[in-house]
């Protein structure tokens, strides 16, 4: 599941409806405090994402330093101490190939509430985030796949909608998914790209 990636002890995402905002956040944040990883860049439909991780009091920081620059132009924002080390790992683009009975899907309107559901679903069940999907080719929404046991999915689904419901888009918990989807969903997301593939 998680491999040796680490964002420290706490993690915090700033979403931005200014690129030229993002990036002044991004350096104030990254000279601010001693942070273990800063990613940042644009996501669709044209923001910008900065993602920091780190010890809990330097995230704290870093986000301080952010917030100096004015609120005016941040559109949502999320602090996370101790995330689960699936939730990094799919952050940083693992895939767990879909071991499991069933699946549970969780679809938002923002990147910051799908990153929180992940990681309720996480803490609360035992079951692999098979999948993140943070904002670019879906307008600015996320969604997450976990795989697992049933009753562990539903759990896992309850946990992260309990988390986020002023944020939710849709969900479901599917039992014994179909071969075919399934290899659908091992591939590229993308419409046009399962066209080509095939």
């Amino acid at each position: 599941m998680a491999g040796t990636v680490s964002f420290g002890t706490a993690i915090a995402l700033l979403e931005y409806s200014s690129i030229a905002a993002g990036i002044a956040a991004g350096d104030a944040m990254a000279k601010r405090a001693a942070l273990e990883v800063i990613h940042a860049g644009t996501v669709h439909p044209g923001k910008y994402l900065v993602l920091v991780g780190g010890g809990v009091a330097d995230v704290e920081e870093a986000l301080d330093a952010a917030h100096r620059l004015g609120a005016d132009l941040l559109l949502d924002e999320l602090f996370l101490p101790d995330p689960h080390p699936g939730l990094v790992a799919g952050l940083t683009g693992a895939k767990v190939h879909g071991e499991g009975e069933a699946l549970g899907i969780v679809e938002t309107d923002s990147v910051s509430a799908v990153i929180v559901a992940a990681d309720a679903g996480l803490k609360g069940a035992r079951v692999d985030l098979r999948q993140i999907f943070l904002a670019d080719g879906l307008g600015g929404k996320g969604y997450l796949l976990f795989s697992g046991p049933l009753v562990e999915i539903e759990v896992a689904v309850e946990q992260a909608v309990a988390r986020i419901p002023g944020e939710l888009k849709a969900w479901r918990v599917i039992a014994q998914l179909h071969d075919e989807m399934n290899e659908n969903l091992l591939g590229d997301g993308q419409f046009a790209s399962r066209i080509r593939e095939a």
